[in-house]
């Protein structure tokens, strides 16, 4: 029997979106016609494909400004922001189309008189893709949009919050010149996500989300050598050297630690300020936060929304609760954001201040408006708490010495390290993390090889 996902929209609490989950058959055949479109679809020239796939993003664009308030409804994010993914992705297609030529076009060894010889790179075949609902448009693009410029088939499984943005992408590429049946999306459920990946269907699987549901994807995939690539969250800290521009690297980090209420993968949740600087810094940072307005994410007013469920407020007031309780001080005053209540979304920011590794806040994710600030003393200290985590997605350090950020660079254990920036993917480098974060790569020309395999061609052209 089919069970139904169900969205309830953070700003009211009301019922979204209800919707089935797919049958068994429905599943059955959208594998099967998936197949059938991509062994043509990979035939085509990939300027081709590249051209076709970048319509996606015209045809976003021409929905309008409902596409933003949809968005709004189903996960919290302001209004004001609402179509401001869309950039991001037509960046990220864009680029992703441009380089696909070269990236994908075959290594040539050196010349061999009486052969030829070359490695393709081949399409893997129907690439699952299983996205997450923060960023639902954009973390959605990093994979689908790849794999069927590479020549694969896609299916995507839209997180249940988002589930009108994978209907979204359906409508999209249905007004493109796509194959029919080379993108679905389909309504599943967690045990039919799980029997998709575990039954060999799929060829790779792209995910983002939990450390936790990324061991069970993993687990899944195996004995099927079924590839995947998994982007599993991170703690990522900013480190604050004396010399840096005090006013570009508080607007930076505020924007970073807090914007879209905190849940962002590769947001600011841990800070690390030299002593020198300090408290200057921490006057500064409190009083930008406190320049957020937090209320209905449908007036065009408001800087801060809810978060997308009143559980994941709960985890992150548990996680405040406890740093106090172990002596950390709230640097925000409650009183400043009355809309702010326990058992809501609706969470104010703050900033602790007296925190140390042993408190949640500093070692686990919180995926939401809240960050720590420490003091250090020196560059090693920076480094030894930077690294003292099991995650590992990006690093920021905030300098004008070029040669410093070098040397910190180096000892650092992170996908990506910036230098006065934080919560930016580049598509032309790979997204990716060590550790806990999970493994695998997203974008840039080492992107589409997680998405192709490699074939080798040794032709002899003259009989003995």
């Amino acid at each position: 029997m089919a069970r139904e996902i169900v969205c309830i929209s953070p700003v009211d609490g009301t019922e979204y979106i209800r919707r089935a989950t797919a049958s068994a058959a429905e599943i059955a055949r959208a594998i099967e016609t998936a197949r059938a479109a991509q062994r043509e679809w990979r035939r085509r020239p990939v300027e081709e494909r590249a051209a076709i796939v970048v319509k996606l993003i015209d045809a976003f664009e021409a929905m309008g400004p409902a596409l933003g308030e949809d968005l709004t409804r189903q996960m919290g994010r302001p209004i004001r922001y609402g179509l401001g993914e869309l950039g991001g992705c037509r960046e990220r297609t864009e680029h992703m189309a441009r380089i696909a030529p070269t990236a994908l076009a075959p290594v040539v060894p050196p010349e061999w008189p009486g052969y030829e010889r070359f490695v393709s790179r081949e399409p893997l075949g129907i690439v699952f893709t299983v996205a997450p609902w923060n960023y639902p448009y954009l973390t959605t693009v990093n994979s689908v949009v790849p794999a069927l410029i590479a020549g694969n088939a896609v299916i995507l499984k839209h997180a249940a919050q988002t589930l009108g943005v994978g209907d979204r992408f359906q409508e999209a590429f249905d007004a493109t010149d796509l194959p029919k049946g080379l993108f679905q999306h389909l309504v599943l459920d967690h045990d039919q996500t799980l029997g998709l990946i575990s039954g060999g269907h799929v060829n790779h699987v792209a995910f983002t989300g939990s450390v936790e549901a990324g061991r069970t994807i993993e687990r899944a995939c195996a004995g099927t050598f079924t590839t995947s690539g998994l982007e599993l969250g991170g703690k990522d800290p900013a480190y604050v050297r004396p010399d840096a521009d005090l006013e570009h690297t508080v607007e930076s980090l505020v924007d970073g630690a807090f914007f879209n209420a905190g849940q962002c993968c590769c947001g600011i949740e841990r800070v690390y300020v030299h002593e020198a600087i300090h408290d200057r810094f921490l006057d500064a940072f409190v009083a930008l936060t406190e320049k957020y307005v937090l209320d209905d994410p449908l007036d065009p007013a408001t800087t801060l929304g809810p978060m997308a469920r009143a559980a994941f407020a709960e985890t992150v007031r548990a996680q405040t609760a406890e740093a106090v309780a172990r002596g950390a001080r709230c640097a925000i005053d409650p009183a400043r954001f009355p809309h702010s209540k326990a058992g809501t979304p609706y969470l104010m920011p703050q900033v602790l201040t007296g925190v140390d590794h042993s408190m949640t806040v500093m070692n686990e994710e919180s995926f939401g408006p809240v960050v720590g600030v420490m003091k250090v003393k020196d560059d090693a200290e920076a480094v030894r708490l930077m690294n003292d985590s099991r995650y590992g997605l990006t690093a920021s350090i905030w300098t004008g010495d070029v040669a410093a950020v070098r040397e910190i660079d180096a000892d650092l254990d992170f996908g990506t390290v910036f230098m006065n920036r934080c919560d930016y993917v580049d598509p032309g480098l790979v997204w990716t993390g060590v550790k806990d974060t999970g493994r695998g790569a997203a974008l840039s020309a080492v992107g589409y090889e997680t998405l192709t395999r490699p074939k080798s061609h040794h032709y002899k052209l003259t009989m003995p």
